[in-house]
């Protein structure tokens, strides 16, 4: 028997997909529930990305970054979230060995944290995966260009599509990504032409990031986007201005622990003397 709730109906796949050419599909990381929870009614899909790896836990590339780890993170921006559409990443190692190592590692992600899909970065080869995974009932997006899983081939975090060969590789693994039943692509770190080229050529909406405005949606680290860091990459725009302000915040704090301004009577418990 189905249970009533007043719950909103989280947004699908499906969802996603009629987006294509009409409404920009907005999109942010999260990997903790009470940022989830702030970001929930803005967007319409959070990623939990491998990125967490390098935000959250200080790491200098994605490389390290586990399958418990993702796990973890997606369960916490599952419970904090009750609209957007939730993908995880599947980390480096979980799924390029073959397709049922894939699957194994897909299942998982979604019977243990309840998500709506996973992501992939669709190097050559991985569209067979993903076509094994979406004929299995696991809805796939796609990751083309700079793909951050692949630093230690490309020598760090380089932009794609310098040269002609680079250009057509890239066109290449999205329309193999298409073909293959992704639901969506990221399109990271490429020139405004290409990421043009590479949303006219997929039916799936592409979803950029560093790939200019004519994709079909955008997505930002929301730390980046709050600035949250001192550096932040050229093609994001800071909407916050966190850092500082949370610096500050402490700076307060330090300063009125140290002169006894903190805690007063108003953050001190005083007893009643019992009659």
């Amino acid at each position: 028997m189905s249970k009533h709730t007043d719950a909103p109906r989280r947004i699908t796949a499906r969802d996603i997909a009629t987006r294509k050419g009409g409404e920009p599909v907005v999109c942010l990381t999260a990997y903790t529930a009470p940022m989830a929870s702030i970001l929930d009614p803005h967007a319409d899909l959070l990623l939990v990305g491998d990125s967490l790896g390098m935000v959250v836990h200080g790491m200098t590339s994605t490389v390290g970054v586990t399958l418990d780890m993702m796990v973890l993170h997606g369960r916490a921006v599952m419970r904090g979230s009750s609209r957007a559409m939730v993908v995880v990443d599947l980390p480096f190692g979980s799924y390029e060995e073959s397709h049922e190592v894939a699957w194994r590692s897909a299942a998982r992600v979604m019977m243990e944290t309840g998500c709506q899909a996973v992501k992939v970065e669709s190097g050559e080869g991985i569209a067979d995966t993903i076509a094994f995974l979406v004929d299995r009932g696991v809805p796939v997006m796609g990751h083309v260009g700079l793909r951050p899983q692949a630093m230690n081939v490309d020598g760090g975090f380089r932009a794609k599509g310098r040269t002609q060969a680079e250009r057509e590789r890239v066109l290449r693994e999205a329309m193999a990504a298409d073909r293959a039943g992704a639901f969506a692509i990221v399109v990271e770190g490429v020139a405004e032409d290409l990421a043009r080229e590479v949303t006219a050529a997929v039916r799936a909406p592409t979803i950029g990031i560093g790939a200019s405005s004519t994709c079909d949606g955008q997505i930002l680290v929301t730390d980046d986007m709050l600035g949250m860091f001192e550096w932040t990459p050229r093609f994001v725009r800071r909407y916050g201005a966190l850092r500082e302000a949370i610096s500050a915040a402490a700076a307060g704090y330090a300063a009125d622990v140290r002169t006894r301004a903190f805690p007063g009577p108003a953050e001190s418990y005083l007893l009643k003397p019992v009659d």
